[in-house]
C-alpha cells in the first residue's frame, strides 16, 4: 500500500519513501510507475499530487510530491536555488583511501548507439558540462565495501552514481550503468530531504534504511544520527 510509505504530509506537501524498482515517470513499455498510485495519495483532496523531483527507478527513499500547483512551483524554485538539503546512503564496491571529501566534477550527457545515453564527468570543462558537487563521508567498511553518506550540493541527473564511479573511482554496488549490476538492486537510498518554506516549518522527512542494506551488514542503529552530523 503506497499510503503506508508516507513519511510527511500537510496541506502543501507529501514525502513518500519510494520503493526501489518503482519508476517515477511512466516507462515506455507501459509498466507500472508512481503515476499509477497517485490517486491513492489524495487524502481527501480532489487534485492528485505531483512529483517535484525525480529518483531513479532503483533508488529508494524520500520523494517530494506537491499537493497543488502553487506549492509545486515554490518547491521547484527551492530545488533550483540549491536551498534543499539531501542526504543519500550508498554501499560502494570498494573502500576510499580518505574518510571524507568533496567531489567537484561537472557532468555532461553522452550517447552512443551501443550503450544508449549516460552521464559522464567533464573534469576540464572542455565539453561544457554542468557544475556538480557532492560531499561524502564513509560511515563503515567491511568485506571490501564501504557504507557512504552522500550530500549532493547540486541536483544533476545520475550525479551521485557518476560521482561515485568517476569521482571516487568506486561505483555504487548494483549500479547497472556505471558499475556491475550482478543481480543485486542498486544500493542507493535517499535517506533525508529538507525543503525550507519561508514563514512555515520545513518540509522534512527521513526514510529508514532499507532491508537490502541491513542484509549486507550496513545501516543498523546509530548510522542515521551519525550521518546527519556531516
Amino acid at each position: 500500500m503506497i499510503q503506508d510509505q508516507v513519511l510527511f504530509i500537510d496541506g502543501e506537501a507529501i514525502i513518500i519513501d519510494k520503493p526501489a524498482g518503482l519508476p517515477v515517470d511512466p516507462p515506455r513499455d507501459g509498466s507500472v510507475s508512481l503515476e499509477n498510485y497517485l490517486g491513492n495519495l489524495t487524502f481527501g483532496f480532489r487534485r492528485w499530487p505531483t512529483a517535484v523531483h525525480r529518483l531513479d527507478r532503483d533508488t529508494s527513499g524520500c520523494l517530494l510530491l506537491a499537493r497543488n500547483p502553487k506549492a509545486h512551483a515554490r518547491f521547484q524554485q527551492a530545488f533550483e536555488a540549491g536551498a534543499v538539503t539531501k542526504r543519500y546512503l550508498a554501499v560502494i564496491d570498494g573502500v576510499p583511501e580518505e574518510s571524507s571529501g568533496l567531489i567537484d566534477l561537472p557532468l555532461i550527457k553522452v550517447s552512443s548507439a551501443e550503450r544508449g545515453w549516460r552521464m559522464t564527468g567533464d573534469a576540464d570543462g572542455s565539453r561544457r558540462g554542468k557544475a556538480a558537487r557532492t560531499r561524502w563521508r564513509v560511515l563503515d567498511a567491511k568485506e571490501g565495501r564501504a557504507f557512504v553518506a552522500f550530500y549532493p550540493e547540486t541536483g544533476r541527473t545520475h550525479q551521485i552514481r557518476v560521482h561515485a564511479a568517476e569521482g571516487l573511482g568506486i561505483p555504487i554496488t548494483g549500479d547497472p550503468v556505471y558499475g556491475v549490476a550482478g543481480g543485486r538492486t542498486m544500493m542507493l537510498h535517499a535517506a533525508q530531504l529538507t525543503v525550507p518554506r519561508p514563514g512555515k516549518p520545513d518540509v522534512h522527512a527521513e526514510a529508514p534504511t532499507p532491508e537490502r542494506f541491513k542484509a549486507m551488514g550496513f545501516g543498523g542503529s546509530g548510522y542515521e544520527a551519525g550521518a546527519s552530523d556531516a
